[in-house]
């Protein structure tokens, strides 16, 4: 979380550090604990990089790209889509079946939507805004991400000015709530 640079490279490598922690639990038999770990790990990061993409990165789509409200759309709906993945993957532990179909279902929701930004919206974005607008989006997503939730909450709103007022409240209780049992230490 927090890597540098502009807002493309900072979002590709939480891509990249969301797809090892997908190869950790892809490595591990069924029913390990540790897949859990990894889960709720990977979760985390999901969480918290989605709140900033809708935060900055898909107004900005909004603004630069001439069909920018529908792109930025669809990504939403993919977020609403592996977010209520993530609810429900919250409740399992890694020994139930229901935790490998939902794990498997998360990785494919998610390995989806990357390849879709890292092959269409990144490049697009690069081509539209210059490289000083793309690092100080950078800077907005890193903040975003340091106080943004860690758990999904898909009643949450997800577009401005509703989602920039709320997350860092949200994100405060789930940071706490992280404290309290250990989630994300490991």
């Amino acid at each position: 979380m927090g890597h540098g640079g502009d807002v493309i490279a900072e979002l590709t490598t939480d891509h990249q550090e969301v797809e090892e922690l997908f190869g950790k639990i892809e490595a591990l038999p069924a029913g390990d604990k540790q897949r859990k770990v990894y889960a709720d790990q990977a979760v985390m990061e999901l969480v918290r990089h989605s709140v900033a993409e809708e935060a900055y990165l898909y107004p900005a789509t909004r603004e630069f790209l001439s069909d920018g409200n529908r792109v930025a759309d669809k990504e939403i709906e993919d977020h609403a889509e592996a977010e209520r993945t993530m609810k429900d993957l919250e409740s399992v532990d890694a020994d139930d079946k229901e935790f490998d179909r939902l794990i498997g279902e998360l990785m494919t929701e998610i390995r989806s939507h990357v390849r879709d930004e890292e092959d269409n919206l990144f490049p697009r974005l690069r081509a539209a805004m210059s490289e000083d607008q793309l690092m100080k989006l950078g800077d907005k997503v890193r903040q975003a991400k340091k106080t943004a939730p860690t758990r999904p909450h898909p009643s949450a709103p997800d577009t401005p000015p509703a989602n920039k007022l709320l997350a860092p409240g949200v994100g405060m209780v789930d940071r706490i709530r992280d404290a309290l049992t250990g989630r994300g230490k490991d």
